[in-house]
């Protein structure tokens, strides 16, 4: 389980407390994004394997990852955004509920990050 979980996150730092604990897996996730320009705030839905539009953004989410009993806690996403107006990925990789600013979006317009897993 530890040696699945740190391949999936090739370049992330996961402490030894993250990889020590069991994981579930969640039917999906619930992500927050803000517009900046307007003060918007969204809460969005997506499934695992699924596919959310955003403003000008489409996030795909492969999978939603949470310490085993707590799916609020700690909860982490693999997310891929692309920009559909510059028709570019512009983030991939690993967001964490507990720590938005460790693997954050860069974007001048827009903020995405993970609020939690959803189990059922």
């Amino acid at each position: 389980m530890i040696r699945a979980l740190a391949g999936l996150c090739a370049g992330c730092v996961l402490t030894g407390a993250a990889l020590a604990q069991n994981v579930a897996v969640g039917q999906g996730a619930m992500l927050r994004g803000l517009d900046k320009t307007d003060a918007t705030v969204s809460d969005l839905d997506i499934a695992n394997g699924g596919e959310v539009v955003f403003g000008t953004l489409s996030l795909r989410m492969t999978e939603c990852r949470y310490p085993e009993g707590d799916a609020a806690a700690d909860a982490y996403a693999y997310l891929v955004i692309r920009d559909l107006a510059k028709e570019r990925n512009i983030f991939s990789g690993w967001m964490l509920a507990s720590s938005p600013a460790l693997n954050a979006l860069e974007h001048p317009r827009y903020d995405v990050w993970v609020l939690r897993c959803i189990t059922e």
